[in-house]
Formats: structure tokens, sequence, C-alpha cells
């Protein structure tokens, strides 16, 4: 997810991408990374995983210092 207001990029992983986008945009994690800045998170890419190992993995793999140059070089901000 992107906020545009902050320039910020969140990484994580869910079973519902609908439903936890918009948790975020209500700042129903208050005390998480995203409740922290002013604007809409927006989403900027997404992929599936086959379960729920697969997404964990990838998730930390997105955010390597490797998975933020994939995330600046191949996704549009």
């Amino acid at each position: 997810m992107y906020n545009k207001n902050s320039n910020k990029i969140y990484i994580g992983q869910t079973e519902n991408l609908e439903e936890r986008l918009r948790l975020h945009n209500e700042r129903a994690f208050k005390h998480s990374y995203t409740s922290r800045f002013i604007g809409e998170w927006s989403l900027i890419y997404k992929e599936e995983a086959d379960n729920r190992i697969t997404a964990l993995k990838r998730e930390k793999q997105l955010k390597s210092f490797r998975g933020r140059e994939f995330i600046k070089q191949h996704i549009p901000l």
C-alpha cells in the first residue's frame, strides 16, 4: 500500500485485501505503522500466494533491501 501524502509504503499480507485496506484507512490499528501517517492508503501492488507460509516469506523478501529496490524499480509511485 502507498500513502501519497506521506510518501510511505506499507508491505503486508492478508487473506482479505479489501477489508485490510479499509481497516488501515479507518486507523483501526491504533499503534500500527500505518496509523502514524495522515492521508489515505491505496493499493499499488499485490501478489497472490498458494499458502500463508509462502505469503510470509514473500512479505519478508519485499521488506528487505532488495525487495525495496524491486518496489522502486517496478512499481510506479
